[in-house]
């Protein structure tokens, strides 16, 4: 049976974590079901990802379980080469389906297409430890597209790419990208893994990304989360 490579998972759970300067994710479950991480954001308190959906379906059903015990907003994220499975069993464990068709992708940075922003943008880089921000700004000095990347061994994990809606289809996100992944290489990292959205995933395959696997997001009982 296809399977996602549990590790794989790990380690993108471990740059996002430095990426968004959370705390690093607890092992939740029995047998090593899944991490839990405290994000502290309004509706989304905690998030819980699954290790091992596709290889053990219990192992999905417990957590859950568990997200739809949860007194606090909590989130589930299963990357899955098992989409539909996966969705039955949120369901059944009456979760709420957020997202379904966001992708876990990686790359090899060494050669990863490079775009320069055009004019009239400025670039700006800037690395706090192991976390680099890359900002395009229009003449006014007002943000059009941002991104980050955190470096974590080998592996670069991006996060938060995004292209003001004014700014669309000028080859921005191509030029942050290409920006990140240069850092990320002069910092030692030689493997790209991201989230992309359904939108955002065009984007990435137009670069090189590969998809590894489907990820869907579920989130505890409506009634519980705050109005």
């Amino acid at each position: 049976m296809a399977k996602i490579d549990s590790e794989l998972i790990r380690r993108w759970l471990d740059g996002w974590t430095v990426a968004r300067s959370l705390p690093g994710a607890e092992p939740v479950g029995p047998d090593g079901d899944g991490l839990r991480s405290l994000c502290h954001q309004p509706g989304r308190e905690v998030e819980v990802f699954a290790l091992r959906a596709d290889e053990e379906p219990a192992s999905l059903a417990r957590l859950a379980a568990a997200v739809a015990a949860e007194p606090q907003p909590t989130w589930l994220t299963v990357p899955t080469l098992r989409p539909d499975a996966v969705e039955a069993a949120v369901g059944a464990a009456g979760l709420e389906l957020v997202h379904r068709a966001e992708w876990l992708m990686t790359a090899e940075l060494t050669g990863h297409p490079q775009h320069a922003p055009a004019a009239p943008y400025e670039r700006v880089v800037r690395t706090e430890g192991r976390v680099t921000a890359v900002s395009l700004l229009d003449p006014s000095g007002a943000v059009a597209a941002r991104g980050t990347v955190a470096v974590v061994g080998a592996d670069a994990i991006a996060d938060r790419i995004e292209t003001d809606a004014a700014h669309r289809r000028r080859g921005l996100g191509r030029a942050v990208m290409s920006a990140l992944a240069e850092a990320a290489v002069s910092q030692g990292a030689r493997t790209g893994l991201l989230i992309a959205s359904e939108e955002g995933r065009r984007l990435y395959s137009s670069l090189g990304w590969r998809h590894e696997a489907d990820v869907l997001i579920a989130r505890g009982p409506v009634d519980r989360a705050p109005r």
